[in-house]
C-alpha cells in the first residue's frame, strides 16, 4: 500500500527536517537529490543547497581533501571509493558504524529502493561510543587488577599461573626448555617482628622491585604467596637459569631496605628446575619447590637446581 502524497509530504515536513539524525537520498546515479539540515551540517555544509546534486563519490573526494568528513584509514582515496561503492546497494538494507576525522561516531543505515535509490540515515552515536570505551578500560583495568598483587605490582599467583599456561602453550610448539624459580625471603617473620607489618611490606616491595630490575622483560615474575615470588624463564638453559637467578640472589643480599633510616637486610633461597616444554605447571611447582627446601635446608641465601648441588 502506497502513501498519500500528502502524508508523505508531512512525515518529511514534521518528522525528518526537524530531526537531529541525518537523512540522506541518493539516485541511481548517486547523486544526493534529497537531506535535510542535519545531513548537511554532519558533513560541514552551511546550507544544503549547495550539498545538493553532489555525487557520492564527489563528497568522499572533497572530504578528504578538506580533512572533514568519513575518516578514511588510508591516504588512497580511490581505493576507499571502489571498496564503498562495491557495498553500497549491495543488499536491501545496510547497518554500520563510522567514525569521523574530528572523532564523532555515527551509525549509518542504507536501504536500497527498487530504482536504485539510496535512502541514508545517519545517527549521532559519539556518547554511546565514548560509554562504550570507558566501559571497556574499566573492564580491562579490573581484570587486570585481578590478576595484580596489590602491594608489590607485579602478577599474584593467579595471574603468574595464566601467564605461564600461555608461555608453555606456546613453548611446546617450538620445543625449547624453560625454568620455573621459587623466591622465598629468608627469616622474614624477623623483619615483622623486630620492625613492624609496615616494614615487612616494604621489604616485599623491595624484594619484587630489585627483581624486575635483574629480569628480563620477556620473563615472568610474580608473587604467588607471603614472602614467597616466582619467575619463569622460557626457552632458557639450566646453566643461563642458575646464571640469573643467582644475579638475583647477589642483588637482594648487596642492597639492603632502607627502613627508619635503618638497614634491614635481606635475603632469598631460590629452587629452580629446567625441564622440556612437555612438562605441567604442576610438575615444574613441585620439582622447584623440592629444591627451594634444600636451598633452605643447607644454610639459605643460595640457589639450588632440581637434582643438583648447591652452584
Amino acid at each position: 500500500m502506497e502513501l498519500e502524497p500528502t502524508l508523505c509530504t508531512n512525515i518529511v515536513t514534521e518528522f525528518i527536517e526537524p530531526s537531529k539524525d541525518g537523512y540522506g537520498l541518493f539516485d541511481a546515479d548517486d547523486v544526493l537529490i534529497y537531506c535535510n539540515p542535519a545531513y548537511a551540517e554532519l558533513y560541514y555544509y552551511n546550507s544544503r543547497d549547495e550539498f545538493l546534486g553532489e555525487t557520492f563519490e564527489h563528497m568522499v573526494r572533497t572530504g578528504h581533501e578538506q580533512h572533514r568528513g568519513v575518516k578514511i584509514d588510508s591516504d588512497n582515496v580511490d581505493e576507499f571509493i571502489a571498496y564503498a561503492k562495491t557495498v553500497r546497494r549491495s543488499r536491501p538494507f545496510r547497518l554500520f558504524e563510522v567514525d569521523f576525522i574530528d572523532g564523532r561516531w555515527f551509525l549509518f543505515s542504507e536501504q536500497t529502493g527498487a530504482s536504485g535509490e539510496l535512502l541514508v540515515q545517519i545517527k549521532d552515536i559519539t556518547k554511546q561510543k565514548v560509554l562504550e570505551r570507558n566501559l571497556e578500560t574499566t573492564v580491562e583495568t579490573l581484570s587486570q587488577l585481578a590478576l595484580t598483587d596489590e602491594l608489590t605490582r607485579v602478577a599474584n599467583r593467579r595471574g603468574f599461573v595464566e601467564s605461564v599456561e600461555s608461555e608453555l602453550n606456546r613453548c611446546r610448539r617450538s620445543g625449547a626448555s624453560m625454568t620455573l624459580a621459587l623466591l622465598d625471603m629468608d627469616f622474614f617473620k624477623r623483619v615483622n617482628d623486630r620492625f613492624g607489618h609496615q616494614a615487612g611490606d616494604a621489604a616485599l616491595k623491595h624484594v619484587a622491585d630489585l627483581v624486575k630490575k635483574t629480569l628480563r622483560n620477556y620473563d615472568i615474575f610474580g608473587r604467588i604467596g607471603g614472602e614467597e615470588f616466582a619467575i619463569f624463564l622460557s626457552n632458557t638453559s639450566q646453566q643461563t637459569a642458575l646464571e640469573i637467578t643467582d644475579r638475583i640472589r647477589a642483588e637482594i643480599a648487596r642492597y639492603p631496605l632502607l627502613y627508619n633510616d635503618q638497614e634491614v637486610a635481606l635475603s632469598v633461597s631460590v629452587g629452580l628446575t629446567t625441564e622440556g616444554c612437555n612438562t605441567s605447571f604442576e610438575q615444574l611447582y613441585t620439582e622447584a619447590d623440592a629444591a627451594l627446601y634444600q636451598a633452605k635446608e643447607q644454610g639459605r641465601n643460595r640457589v639450588i637446581a632440581f637434582g643438583n648441588p648447591a652452584p
